[in-house]
C-alpha cells in the first residue's frame, strides 16, 4: 500500500469513527449499525454487574450492546480528546461522565478505545475504562 493510500485509509477510518461517535450521541443505533461491518464484534470488558459488559458477535448482538448501553446510562460528558491512526486502527482516548438510569449513580472515568476498521466499517470495538467506578454504580451491593 502507498503512503498516500495508507493516508486516505486513515482519513476514512477517523471519518468513520468520528460519524459513530456522533450517532451514539444522540442515541442512534440504527445508525450506529450501519456504520458496522457484518462480522463486527464489541469487547467490553467488565463484571456482569454492568448491563453491557461482555463480548457481542455480529450485528444483531452488537446492536444489543449499543442499545443497552444508551437504555442503562444517561450521557453527560462523552468527550473524545484525541485520535490516534494507523493503518486499520483508530484509537479514541478521551473522558466520560454518566449515570445509571436505574439508581441516578455517577460514572466518572477516562476510556481508551481500540477499534478496528474494515471495508471504512468498524468490525472490531474494544472498550477500556474503570470499570470499577461502572461496577459501583451498578451494583447495589458495591460499597
Amino acid at each position: 500500500m502507498s503512503d498516500t493510500e495508507v493516508k486516505q485509509l486513515e482519513e476514512d477510518n477517523l471519518a468513520v469513527t468520528k460519524e459513530l461517535f456522533a450517532r451514539f450521541g444522540a442515541g442512534d443505533v440504527d445508525g450506529i449499525v450501519e456504520l458496522l461491518h457484518d462480522d463486527a464484534h464489541i469487547e467490553f470488558y467488565g463484571p456482569s454487574e454492568i448491563p453491557y459488559a461482555g463480548d457481542y458477535n455480529g450485528l444483531e448482538e452488537c446492536r444489543k450492546f449499543f442499545t443497552t448501553v444508551l437504555s442503562s446510562v444517561n450521557i453527560h460528558v462523552f468527550d473524545a480528546e484525541e485520535f490516534i491512526c494507523e493503518n486499520d486502527k483508530v484509537i479514541v482516548v478521551g473522558s466520560l461522565r454518566l449515570t445509571t438510569k436505574a439508581n441516578g449513580n455517577e460514572i466518572k472515568s477516562p476510556f481508551v478505545h481500540v477499534i478496528t476498521c474494515k471495508d471504512n466499517k468498524w468490525i472490531w470495538f474494544r472498550d477500556f475504562m474503570n470499570t470499577t467506578v461502572a461496577y459501583k454504580a451498578f451494583s447495589t451491593n458495591a460499597a
